[in-house]
């Protein structure tokens, strides 16, 4: 599950600030207990000399080294005992508390060289409002409206939209809670407002919420993006270009609004080759029909997007519309 290095840098900084401001609120409460107690200032005092006295003795050798080894420890001991004492007498629980913020890693965020979940959590956190921020929504699949798409029986699909819509949601909605690397590609088909966007976005969040990375971008802005890195580029364009090929799932929404041209189609030929080789899953949903894809993009396209892509289409009436009636 590999995260942008902004995502992982966002998470850090967090993790960073989270454990400044626990050492900070540390400090502060045990100079308040310092200042009501000075009894609690002379036990830390002795505990540390206890703590360097035991560090000698375990130097020395035979019977006296022993001796003093246990003595430091029995003293250190009892010291701890009457500290516990005082901090739960006269402190609320965990007022004195100076463990560290994640008991795994210290707060480091690392454990040896792999992430610890403390740290992999933060990034989850940053992915989905990345998510939420280049989607523009908020959009879940609890939120989904089966009702808003007619119930009778449409001759052309032998089945209602409603039906349809269904099995769309059921198949959108599983895709996401069992994403992983192998999870295939999804094409959406069909016209304006009848919840490929809505359901692309909520694809997206929940398999960000489970710790995939994921680039979702609209055609008009991805086509931006691999054309900055292309001819103006800058460590920024490339590091965003890369990201659309290496990421774990990448969604791009409104394919076909995009000024067409050579660069568009060879660029898009590019992407798609390049992640179905590498076995990266996409989503790509489209205005577009069989016959459009196929005059609009080149051959060697139309078959990729037709041929490793399981197809849904959206049928039903535009849901902007029917919003707009319950107003």
């Amino acid at each position: 599950m590999a995260y942008s290095a902004e995502v992982v840098q966002r998470a850090r900084q967090r993790l960073a600030q989270a454990r400044e401001d626990r050492e900070s609120e540390n400090r502060q409460h045990l100079a308040a207990a310092y200042q009501r107690l000075p009894r609690l200032r002379e036990i830390d005092i002795e505990l540390r000399r206890t703590m360097a006295q035991a560090a000698q003795a375990a130097f020395l050798q035979g019977s006296d080294g022993r001796e003093l080894l246990e003595q430091a420890k029995q003293q250190n001991l009892a010291l701890q005992q009457e500290r516990q004492m005082l901090a739960e007498t006269c402190f609320e629980p965990g007022y004195l508390d100076d463990s560290p913020l994640c008991h795994i890693c210290g707060g480091t965020g690392y454990v040896g060289s792999n992430m610890c979940e403390c740290l992999r959590e933060l990034c989850r956190q940053e992915q989905k409002k990345e998510v939420s921020i280049l989607s523009g929504s908020t959009d879940s699949f609890q939120k989904f409206r089966l009702d808003y798409y007619p119930d009778r029986i449409d001759p052309k699909y032998g089945a209602s939209p409603r039906t349809i819509m269904e099995r769309n949601f059921q198949c959108c909605r599983r895709y996401a809670l069992s994403f992983s690397g192998d999870a295939g590609n999804l094409l959406f088909v069909g016209g304006t407002g009848l919840g490929k966007t809505f359901l692309s976005a909520c694809i997206a969040r929940t398999v960000a919420d489970r710790g995939f990375s994921v680039a979702y971008e609209t055609a008009n802005h991805l086509f931006g993006k691999l054309e900055q890195a292309k001819f103006n580029p800058s460590e920024e364009s490339r590091r965003e270009a890369d990201m659309l090929l290496t990421c774990d799932l990448l969604i791009i929404d409104d394919l076909g609004t995009e000024m067409p041209g050579q660069f568009v189609t060879a660029a898009l030929y590019g992407l798609l080759n390049d992640r179905l080789l590498a076995g990266k899953p996409m989503v790509i949903s489209t205005n577009l029909n069989v016959e459009e894809m196929n005059r609009r993009y080149s051959p060697q396209i139309a078959s990729r997007l037709h041929g490793s892509f399981q197809r849904l289409t959206f049928v039903g009436e535009d849901i902007r519309v029917l919003k707009g009636r319950e107003l």
